[in-house]
């Protein structure tokens, strides 16, 4: 009989405790203030959101994602309904994106405005006002490394047909007739010094014959002038279109800045909060593992606490009601 009445006794305590855990929980979880009903209708992705997901505005809890589904009057829109607290300062300016909470890859709708003074966005439950939903910084990020890698690449192909091999013979061919008019430099100043040793030396040659090598040897230096101002010309037209304005070096430098823009964005703001959320995922894990364990070890914790617990019948040190000690 005491045995029963022991049983009967913690039947009755894990009883009351559960009631008391089902008002503790339905006293938490009260809408404790009005709300007003909003809506979002997009066409961005809405991975990893769900309903009962938190509102926030600008970081403050201010309602929850009441329904999710299909905008029926805009086809392919997704349609969020929100329920926000009536304090909650909704203005026309207000907008909407999407943040993650931590590694959980979960969802929550973030609340913000510009800055500007705006009249209040009156709430009507039958036709609900809507809130614009804009692109998040991983959206952005995305979208904006598309578009540089698309630039690189255009830049690239463009780079590689300025340096074709035609192109390369063309420049080759440049070098050599500068190469050539070098040379012929050369021999116009020498033909040039045997004319004056010729002319003023001690052995005299024939000036007309002279004067004729000296024409000669001016007719090649001008064809290779030539030639090597039309190379010239050549190399100045293609350094002009590599460094014309929104020409290729232009893009490319415009495309590095954007991305390295970006990847400063995503080291200051995304890094560090996904690193306070593994740690304190971290600290609660353990947290967790302890208790576990704790339970583990003493499961009767549950219901008769962490202290000692008396020997039962059959158990050593076991004594009787009513027995002398």
């Amino acid at each position: 009989m005491e045995n029963k009445a022991h049983a009967m006794a913690a039947g009755i305590f894990v009883v009351a405790l559960s009631a008391l855990l089902v008002l503790l929980a339905a006293w938490l979880t009260r809408d404790t203030g009005e709300r007003d009903i909003y809506e979002i209708s997009t066409r961005e992705t809405v991975t990893g959101l769900q309903a009962q997901a938190p509102v926030r505005y600008r970081g403050v809890d201010v309602g929850k994602v009441a329904a999710l589904g299909f905008d029926p009057k805009v086809q392919g829109n997704v349609l969020m309904r929100l329920e926000i607290e009536r304090e909650a300062p909704v203005t026309e300016d207000t907008f909407a994106t999407l943040g993650f909470q931590g590694v959980t890859g979960l969802s929550f709708v973030q609340l913000d405005d510009s800055g500007k003074t705006s009249p209040r966005l009156v709430p009507n439950d039958e036709v609900p006002p809507r809130i614009p939903l804009k692109p998040g910084l991983l959206s952005k990020i995305s979208a904006k490394g598309e578009v540089i890698l698309d630039q690189v690449e255009q830049i690239t192909a463009r780079m590689n047909k300025i340096l074709a091999d035609p192109n390369q013979q063309r420049l080759a061919t440049a070098l050599d007739n500068v190469g050539q008019a070098a040379a012929s430099v050369n021999t116009l100043s020498s033909t040039l010094t045997a004319i004056l040793n010729a002319q003023f030396g001690p052995d005299k040659v024939s000036i007309p014959t002279l004067v004729k090598n000296l024409d000669a040897t001016l007719a090649s230096v001008r064809g290779t002038s030539d030639e090597a101002r039309t190379a010239v010309s050549e190399i100045g037209k293609t350094a002009k279109r590599l460094n014309e304005k929104d020409g290729p070096i232009d893009r490319l430098a415009d495309g590095t800045q954007a991305l390295s823009h970006a990847a400063d964005a995503f080291n200051a703001a995304t890094l560090p909060r996904i690193n306070r959320a593994t740690e304190d995922t971290s600290r609660a894990v353990r947290q967790l593992s302890r208790t576990v364990n704790g339970i583990n070890d003493n499961p009767q914790s549950l219901i008769f606490g962490t202290g000692g617990v008396s020997p039962g019948p059959g158990e050593s040190g076991f004594t009787p009601p009513g027995a002398s000690r």
